[in-house]
């Protein structure tokens, strides 16, 4: 295998059916430890289910911290020594750290192994790279769709594997990540070529560039991405009021039970496949990139004032979507931003979106939970409606503001 030209086609579609599977890997092992992580903690916790809920948070606060930090370094190595290593040591490590989780003795271990996690998993900015490697600027946008699909498949699949393989041990879906990772890091050994010749890379690797502080600077470059960057920032902020309220609210607005909720997240999975996957690329190429991130930005700030003023639960199967058409914005936007830097500069701006993204899963579970458990006071006073929605009234404000931004930035004389 040579490090000193582009795969050749055959090569190339294995290398993108990886990076496909690598994401989808990525997401559905960390999904299939969902449902078994509380009865996992409370098991370290002797069954003290309000610590264990502190201890939940506390971990999923470690493995942001990771991503926030790592993204950028992970990154700016893939720029200077290839992608193919970090992306193979990355699926690698992913899996003996799964292999660690599964066998920890005590929380320490635990949270050892979070951390861990946090740092290989970093790989989403890496294979990101990888794609603008090989994927000519006007078919960025559709690649980028498929990797939002592999997301999606990855959301929707682990928990629910999770889930039955939970019931049988609480440790085995532990042991079946880590199988995962594992054969899929020993596939793209065999099958992985090396997407970034020599010639591309950064002459150096240094930390004072790979530091998240650094990383996140090196978006103001440019007017564009500037814009684009804070547009995705709050894009990433306001999509993580799924994971923190949706169930509290559903629960408590509409007295939904475990299933109903099941079924409605696995439906906001379907569509956002169906919209990343299928259509993005197709959207795309008839409107361009600037009408598509406007286009998805607003279907989203739509489907969250569908959520927040929804009368009955019956509203909610509309607005998933909806609100799933907003999947058109990221894709749309990350080709942009790939064009306005160079080659050997892909890998530190996958790395500073990655970090931009920990953020944001780190202020998400902060802020959410805080503006719902304030309407729930509220409802006493000002009635159940339209008060508990105010959760995604903040998500809409957030994308509204976000749209603002990407208009901005995506205006003829400010692409340069």
């Amino acid at each position: 295998m040579s490090d000193t030209s582009q795969p050749a086609p055959a090569r190339r579609g294995a290398a993108v059916g990886f990076i496909f599977f690598t994401i989808m890997l990525d997401v559905l092992a960390m999904g299939i430890i969902i449902p078994v992580m509380p009865k996992l903690i409370e098991g370290f916790m002797q069954g003290q289910q309000a610590d264990a809920v502190r201890i939940g948070s506390l971990l999923a606060l470690v493995w942001a911290v990771m991503q926030f930090i790592c993204a950028p370094i992970q990154g700016a190595l893939s720029d200077r020594f290839g992608r193919r290593p970090v992306l193979l040591l990355s699926m690698t490590g992913l899996g003996l750290d799964y292999i660690l989780m599964a066998l920890a003795p005590n929380l320490a271990w635990l949270f050892i192994g979070r951390a861990l996690s946090g740092m290989t998993a970093a790989s989403f900015s890496t294979a990101n790279a990888y794609i603008a490697d090989i994927t000519p600027p006007e078919r960025r946008a559709a690649a980028y769709g498929m990797t939002g699909a592999a997301f999606g498949i990855g959301f929707v699949v682990g928990p629910l594997l999770g889930g039955f393989a939970g019931s049988v041990d609480p440790r085995l879906p532990f042991w079946i990540a880590a199988g995962l990772c594992l054969l899929n890091a020993l596939y793209g050994y065999f099958v992985l070529p090396e997407s970034l010749p020599p010639e591309k890379r950064a002459r150096s690797f240094s930390f004072t560039r790979a530091n998240p502080v650094a990383a996140l600077s090196f978006l103001s470059t440019t007017p564009q991405l500037v814009g684009l960057a804070g547009a995705q920032f709050l894009y990433g902020l306001s999509h993580h009021v799924y994971p923190t309220v949706f169930n509290w609210f559903v629960t408590y607005r509409y007295g939904w039970n475990e299933i109903m909720i099941s079924y409605a997240l696995a439906a906001v999975g379907v569509a956002n496949i169906i919209v990343q996957g299928g259509l993005t690329g197709r959207v795309v190429k008839r409107i361009g990139e600037r009408k598509s991130i406007i286009l998805g930005l607003s279907c989203g700030l739509t489907g969250f004032l569908i959520y927040a003023l929804a009368p009955t639960g019956n509203w909610i199967w509309f607005a998933v979507p909806v609100a799933a058409l907003w999947g058109f914005y990221a894709p749309a936007a990350q080709s942009l931003m790939s064009q306005r830097v160079d080659p050997s500069e892909q890998g530190r701006l996958q790395g500073a979106l990655g970090s931009m993204n920990g953020i944001a899963f780190i202020i998400a579970p902060l802020l959410y939970p805080q503006v719902f458990a304030a309407a729930l006071d509220a409802r006493h006073v000002v009635g159940e409606w339209p008060v508990l929605g105010a959760p995604f009234f903040l998500a809409a404000v957030l994308l509204g503001i976000a749209l603002v931004l990407a208009i901005r930035a995506t205006r003829p004389d400010e692409a340069r």
